[in-house]
């Protein structure tokens, strides 16, 4: 199965296409789609959804996970994520891929083994599991995460653990 994750922001949205399954898995192309903060909102979002468009067209992917919903304090932060969050799922949407969602305590647990992990654990344990040369950045080792953890959710063993939600 081929997955292309999303970690959805409007000026960092970190994506990953892992090939595998729960027992194997392999990074086919993993970066972050970065925008200036002078860009327009409207426009960033416009460049999520080509910039994932274009992606998809270029691995084909089986299916798409994302990172659910976070509790943010600030509601601007909130929206911002919202909308980048939509782009992706419209640009899957645009292909006919279903989406499925993972909770980010869940990825955590599901790739560091504990929930509270931090942004470097994730890095380096999805640089040791991949057997990638290099630590990701983050943006882009959150997405290889959400694909590790999408894979993971298809073993009988974890599933009650890893719930998924298609989206």
């Amino acid at each position: 199965m081929r997955i292309l994750a999303i970690d959805p922001a409007i000026r960092n949205t970190g994506f990953a296409v892992v090939e595998g399954d729960h027992r194997s898995q392999r990074a086919l192309d993993f970066n972050i789609i970065s925008l200036p903060q002078k860009l327009p909102q409207s426009e960033a979002l416009a460049a999520i959804r080509s910039g994932l468009s274009n992606t998809i067209a270029k691995w084909e992917p089986d299916e798409v996970a994302v990172e659910g919903i976070i509790y943010v304090q600030s509601h601007r932060t909130a929206i911002s994520m919202g909308a980048a969050r939509a782009a992706a799922l419209i640009a899957a949407a645009d292909h006919g891929l279903n989406v499925y969602e993972y909770a980010p305590r869940k990825i955590k647990q599901a790739v560091v083994g504990k929930g509270g992990a931090d942004k470097q654990q994730v890095a380096f344990m999805v640089r040791a599991l991949l057997g990638l040369e290099e630590t990701p950045p983050h943006d882009a080792a959150d997405a290889l995460a959400i694909a590790l953890a999408h894979l993971f959710a298809s073993d009988p063993l974890r599933q009650a653990a890893l719930p998924r939600t298609q989206v």
